[in-house]
């Protein structure tokens, strides 16, 4: 779907408020005073684009809402002939607004060309019972038994959901930022000899901070964790360390000695 930008509906009336409870500072004032409310008003309602037809955005007051789940909402003002969002301030220049049409130029310079929908069935795109998460809701776990040397191991793995929110920046089809949020996950790896526990531990994405670049980092997840082999070195695990809805991934091997020393490696991007 062609679209503009997306957030949980809840965090989107937490940026609304904050948005507008924020206490005008003295280089902040003569921006407020130049804000066209006329341009507001004007934008108030449901957006759907020129061509496809497809919903872009949902203006509510000084909020942007949009129909994906991950995205969140945003505030927004018009100042002298442009969309400006959110709290860092982008800027779009508007190059057309009329009470039903909308255009603006993205991140890339391209004309976006919309039109206010009045089509009641373009409301449901932003019916949504809760955020979408791309990563686990419920705990998951795998184990299995392995032989060597004679020996008789048994390794656990569980994916632990957590509430720890990571920001990822975007920009979607239409080239306007977007600030999705997800939820990280813990890894938890037992490794046993009978009995015996040779081996337990929870594993965070901060594991790799001195291998994968830390912006990288701030908007990636601990996706997921496979076991992979057993050799004279010890248990060979595999972690995966993604943006979520995106390309771009990290594997990193989680080497377990058996006498629970740690080892990491990148392995693959």
């Amino acid at each position: 779907m062609k679209r503009l930008l997306i957030f949980p509906m809840m965090v989107g009336l937490a940026l609304w408020s904050a948005c507008s409870s924020k206490t005008p500072t003295a280089s902040s004032v003569e921006e407020v005073e130049s804000e066209s409310q006329e341009a507001k008003r004007l934008l108030q309602g449901i957006w759907v684009d020129d061509d496809t037809e497809e919903v872009s955005f949902k203006v509510v007051g000084d909020t942007i809402f949009y129909p994906d789940t991950v995205s969140q909402p945003t505030c927004f003002k018009v100042v002298r002939d442009s969309l400006v969002l959110g709290s860092i301030g982008t800027k779009y220049p508007i190059v057309k607004q009329s009470p039903h049409v909308f255009w603006f130029k993205n991140q890339n310079g391209d004309l976006v060309k919309l039109q206010k929908s009045d089509d009641p069935v373009h409301a449901f795109a932003f019916v949504q019972d809760k955020p979408k998460v791309l990563t686990y809701t419920e705990v998951v776990k795998t184990d299995s038994v392995v032989l060597y040397n004679g020996q008789r191991y048994h390794w656990y793995i569980a994916i632990n959901p957590t509430k720890y929110k990571v920001h990822a920046t975007s920009y979607n089809d239409d080239g306007v930022e977007v600030d999705n949020v997800y939820y990280d996950n813990i890894m938890h790896v037992s490794i046993f000899n009978g009995r015996q526990k040779l081996f337990s531990t929870d594993f965070k994405k901060q594991l790799f901070g001195s291998k994968i670049p830390e912006r990288f980092l701030s908007q990636a997840v601990l996706s997921n964790m496979e076991y992979d082999t057993v050799d004279s070195r010890g248990f060979h695990f595999v972690a995966t360390i993604c943006i979520p809805d995106g390309a771009a991934c990290y594997k990193a091997e989680i080497l377990i000695s058996f006498d629970g020393q740690v080892t990491t490696t990148l392995i693959e991007f």
